[in-house]
C-alpha cells in the first residue's frame, strides 16, 4: 500500500504500527533512550518538525543535515512522527512534509487567539490610568466596528458606540486599522468609495495617503476633532501571529485632556498596550 494513502486505523492501532515499524531491536533502544532522557528525544522531534516547516518538503538525508543527527536517528524520528500523522509522504519520492494532524493542532491554537479576550485586561488597565473612553475596533469592509468600549469618566457622548462603526479614514482607531495594511489596501479603499463619507473629515486620496504614511511612521494615529468637535483620540494597531492587522486600540476624550499635558503618557500607555495585546495574539515584534 502506498504510504500516502489516508489512514483509517484508530489511535491504539497507530501506536501499534509505530512500534512494529521500528523493527525488532529498535523498540528496546527507543525505550532506553526515552527512559534516560525523554525531553531530549522530544526536543529532537520538535526540532525536526520546525526544520520541515521551513523546508516545506525534504528528504531524510536533508533533514539529518539540518538537525545535525545521524541518518538512522532521523529515519527513526520520521517513522515515529509518520505513525502519529505528524508527518506524511511528500510529493517527491522519498521526501516528507508536515502531516494533517499539525493543521488541526495549529487551528486549535489560532481559535483561542480572540482579540477581545486578549484586549480587555489591557483596556481596563489603560482606563484605570487615564479615565478616558477606551475602544477596541476591527475592520469590516470599508468600516471600523467597535467591538468593546469602556466608558470615560468625563465624556459619555462620543460618536462611536459599542457595535457602531466609522469609515476607515475617520478617527484615530479606524485610521490605525487602515494605515498598517499594505499600501495596495489604501488604494483599494479609495477605489471602493471609502472617501464618500462627508463631514469635517472630508479628505482627498493624496491627503489620505500622506496621513496614513505618517501614522505608520510614528506607530499610532491621531484624530483632532475630525469626528466630533472638541473630541480627540489616539489609535494604535494590534497585530496577530502573521504580522497582519487584527484590530485597533484607541483612547478618546476631551481634546484638552487627550492632546494636552498628558499626551505623551497617554500615547505610551496606548502603544504599549497594543503591543501587549499583539504579543498575546502571537505577534513577535522585530
Amino acid at each position: 500500500m502506498p504510504r500516502n494513502l489516508t489512514r483509517t486505523y484508530h489511535h491504539a492501532d497507530s501506536l501499534s504500527r509505530m512500534r512494529n515499524a521500528m523493527g525488532s531491536s529498535a523498540p528496546r533502544e527507543r525505550k532506553k533512550e526515552l527512559r534516560e532522557n525523554p525531553i531530549r528525544a522530544l526536543a529532537k522531534a520538535v526540532f525536526l518538525l520546525e526544520q520541515l516547516a521551513e523546508e516545506r518538503e525534504a528528504t531524510p538525508r536533508r533533514l539529518a543535515e539540518l538537525i545535525d543527527e545521524p541518518r538512522t536517528t532521523t529515519y527513526r524520528l520520521l517513522r515515529s512522527l509518520e505513525a502519529l500523522d505528524l508527518v506524511e509522504a511528500g510529493a517527491q519520492a522519498g521526501s516528507y512534509r508536515l502531516g494533517w494532524k499539525l493543521m488541526r493542532l495549529g487551528a486549535a491554537v489560532v481559535e483561542r487567539l480572540d482579540e477581545r479576550q486578549a484586549a480587555l485586561p489591557v483596556m481596563e488597565r489603560i482606563h484605570e490610568h487615564v479615565g478616558e473612553t477606551v475602544f477596541l475596533l476591527v475592520r469590516r469592509g470599508l468600516n471600523a466596528v467597535c467591538i468593546e468600549r469602556l466608558e470615560g469618566l468625563r465624556v459619555q457622548s462620543l460618536a462611536l458606540r459599542l457595535g457602531g462603526s466609522l469609515p476607515l479614514h475617520v478617527g484615530a482607531g479606524p485610521r490605525a486599522l487602515l494605515a498598517f495594511e499594505p499600501e495596495s489596501e489604501w488604494e483599494a479603499y479609495v477605489d471602493d468609495g471609502g472617501l464618500t463619507f462627508m463631514n469635517e473629515a472630508a479628505i482627498g486620496p493624496k491627503a489620505l495617503y500622506r496621513e496614513l504614511a505618517e501614522t505608520r511612521e510614528r506607530g499610532y494615529a491621531v484624530s483632532d476633532e475630525d469626528v466630533t468637535p472638541g473630541i480627540a483620540s489616539i489609535g494604535a494597531p494590534i497585530l496577530d501571529y502573521a504580522g497582519e492587522v487584527r484590530a485597533a486600540l484607541s483612547i478618546g476624550g476631551m481634546k484638552s485632556l487627550v492632546l494636552g499635558d498628558d499626551r505623551e503618557t497617554i500615547i505610551r500607555l496606548l502603544v504599549d498596550g497594543a503591543r501587549d495585546i499583539s504579543r498575546s495574539l502571537g505577534h513577535e515584534a522585530a
